[in-house]
């Protein structure tokens, strides 16, 4: 029987099979297998000529002297603080991000300031017509950048014309909207986005350009399109925010010329993209007595401190099992959280409804986030207001001790900087001084006795 010439390729996860199932079995979605074309594979003749053409490998040592790779700087300091310094030539990068969230908005203002500084920049959209985009750059006031622009989904006339402009930047909106012609699929699917990223990530590193790919996310945040994507590219950055909020956080997932816990924090405003170079001010509430529920957490994203309230709500059940709502923090810890708080403290939260918020729509992963959470469940479920002038922050481990976190002095001198003066912190060296007081916490239990007198945590449980 002859070999067929077609594959079924799943359109979530690029796995490929070769006959058609109603479920693919990697990952175990449902109708997502579509027929293409089989890649073609290397013969062993043709790959013994590519042998006898080719040159010898040539290897270098790893003491080498090799300067580190130029950056350009964009110009906008917290797009710049994210790609660890700026825009490295021969570099690809894929941002990703919900719908609506400002992804070519902050893309176009990128491309903007780099022209005005005199870099030669291409601005490729397929989503979009051209009247559209110079539309958008008038409310930006960006329009008067040299940013050559063109609407095109056709990959060899994409690459055609970036051979002939030779620009310094490159950006494309979306990899999801363009095909190419050598291959049998339809645009967004599998085989077409791996094959577009493939070429102009080449074209990319042949040339030196600049390569920023815009992709489309998932219903679970996630980029949609095969992995490989990601592996081609040297950054992804995820831009982030809650359309009903202003706030915009850009992050670095993946990053080989910088670190990957940097942050960049925007506000939406009419005329676009407004850095925020002091976020926790944005991410504070406003003054006045702060409610019973809240806590002021003292974290830091990469080499940055950021002050942000974190929000609890525990309200009695009106259905046999309780509900657990978080947004912005991660769920199985803080179900940890509530153990450990009814195994180590005697507080009960059975019976009730529990809801935590992260305020301003950021996503916290640090770990010295639990002792804040902590408070916060306290404070919600005796009805007893934290002192509006402390900051907590610590991990709690499963026995309820309380462990230390880094950069502490950094913590501390944000939050004496934004008028807090006290804090409930881990154990901290013998003969530190801080710019504010610092009531240590060797334990759980010690964080219960101090913000719920005895009767009130009977009451409560």
């Amino acid at each position: 029987m002859a070999k067929s010439d077609h594959v079924f390729t799943c359109q979530a996860c690029g796995a490929i099979w070769p006959k058609w199932a109603g479920k693919c079995d990697a990952c175990g979605e449902w109708n997502t297998l579509v027929e293409e074309a089989a890649p073609r594979s290397v013969v062993p003749g043709a790959l013994a000529a590519a042998k006898a053409k080719g040159s010898k490998l040539a290897f270098v040592e790893l003491a080498g002297d090799a300067e580190p790779p130029a950056r350009l700087a964009t110009g906008i300091s917290e797009f710049d603080r994210v790609c660890g310094g700026g825009l490295v030539p021969a570099s690809a990068i894929l941002v990703g991000g919900d719908p609506g969230v400002g992804k070519s908005t902050l893309l176009l203002q990128t491309a903007a300031a780099l022209a005005r500084k005199g870099a030669t920049v291409a601005y490729v959209t397929g989503e979009e017509a051209e009247a559209q985009v110079q539309d958008r750059a008038r409310r930006l006031k960006a329009s008067d950048a040299n940013v050559q622009l063109a609407a095109e989904t056709d990959l060899r006339k994409i690459l055609d014309g970036l051979k002939t402009l030779k620009p310094d930047l490159v950006i494309v909106d979306s990899i999801q909207t363009l095909w190419a012609d050598g291959v049998e699929a339809a645009p967004g699917t599998v085989a077409q986005v791996r094959a577009c990223a493939h070429e102009l990530v080449r074209f990319a590193k042949k040339t030196g350009a600049i390569l920023i790919l815009v992709g489309h996310v998932t219903k679970d945040g996630q980029i949609a399109g095969p992995r490989v994507v990601e592996h081609l590219v040297d950054a992804v950055i995820y831009f982030e925010g809650e359309r009903g909020l202003p706030f915009r956080i850009l992050r670095a997932v993946k990053n080989r010329f910088g670190p990957t816990d940097e942050i960049g924090v925007f506000e939406m405003v009419e005329l676009g993209l407004v850095e925020t170079p002091n976020p926790s001010a944005l991410f504070l509430g406003e003054n006045g007595q702060r409610a019973s529920g809240a806590a002021v957490f003292a974290g830091v994203e990469g080499s940055r401190p950021v002050l942000v309230e974190i929000q609890a709500l525990a309200a009695a059940s009106a259905y046999g099992t309780p509900r657990r709502a978080i947004v912005g923090w991660d769920s199985a810890r803080l179900a940890m959280i509530l153990a450990v708080l009814e195994t180590r403290c005697g507080l009960s939260f059975a019976g009730r409804d529990v809801y935590l918020s992260v305020a301003g729509g950021l996503r916290i992963t640090e770990p010295a986030a639990d002792l804040a959470v902590a408070a916060a469940l306290i404070s919600a479920l005796t009805d007893e207001p934290l002192p509006r002038d402390c900051v907590v922050f610590g991990e709690v481990a499963l026995s309820g001790e309380i462990r230390p976190a880094g950069r502490t002095d950094l913590r501390l001198k944000e939050a004496a900087k934004l008028g807090f003066s006290n804090a409930l912190a881990p154990p901290q060296k013998k003969g530190a001084k801080f710019d504010l007081e610092v009531k240590q916490i060797s334990h759980i239990a010690d964080l219960a006795a101090a913000l719920a007198p005895a009767p009130r945590r009977r009451e409560a449980s």
